[in-house]
């Protein structure tokens, strides 16, 4: 019962770490015990449109922006989707200063890196799955990202 309660202070003290760090899961493995604590990811998916909606409105593209609100879902479905492959904060430049490695209307060719995910202190390049053109980047710099999250659409 002692070793019990050891791990639910143990999962507590995650529990913490995710809630300073704003991150969405821990995943730790020690030798056949493996603990994972994730939070909700619905606030994160409802509050990343409020932030995209905000950025264009001085654009044309407002109603367009506006109309993809609702539907955040279905971005996940998009055939131009690119999602993220883990947990970690996201960098649209390679290093702080410097330019974004695409942005929006940029034509991008199959295996161009798109942006970096920092993972356990790990920069990971995200790469184009396809050629074509980049018509939405749905985060912003520096920002953590989920497993699966959308994050551009290449068309």
């Amino acid at each position: 019962m002692s070793k019990f309660e050891l791990d639910t202070e143990f999962v507590r003290k995650l529990a913490a770490i995710l809630e300073e760090t704003k991150l969405g899961e821990i995943e730790l493995t020690d030798g056949e015990r493996r603990i994972r604590v994730a939070r909700p990811t619905a606030p994160v998916a409802q509050a990343a449109p409020v932030m995209m909606a905000a950025a264009p409105a001085a654009a044309s593209v407002t109603v367009a922006a506006s109309a993809a609100a609702p539907a955040v879902a279905d971005l996940s479905k998009h055939p131009g989707v690119v999602k993220s492959p883990m947990v970690g904060t996201a960098y649209l430049a390679p290093e702080p200063g410097k330019p974004n490695f695409v942005a929006v209307g940029d034509k991008v060719t199959a295996g161009q890196t798109l942006l970096i995910i920092e993972a356990m202190k790990t920069f990971n390049p995200i790469k184009a799955p396809k050629a074509g053109t980049v018509t939405q980047i749905l985060i912003e710099n520096a920002h953590p990202v989920e497993f699966a999250e959308p994050l551009m659409i290449v068309e």
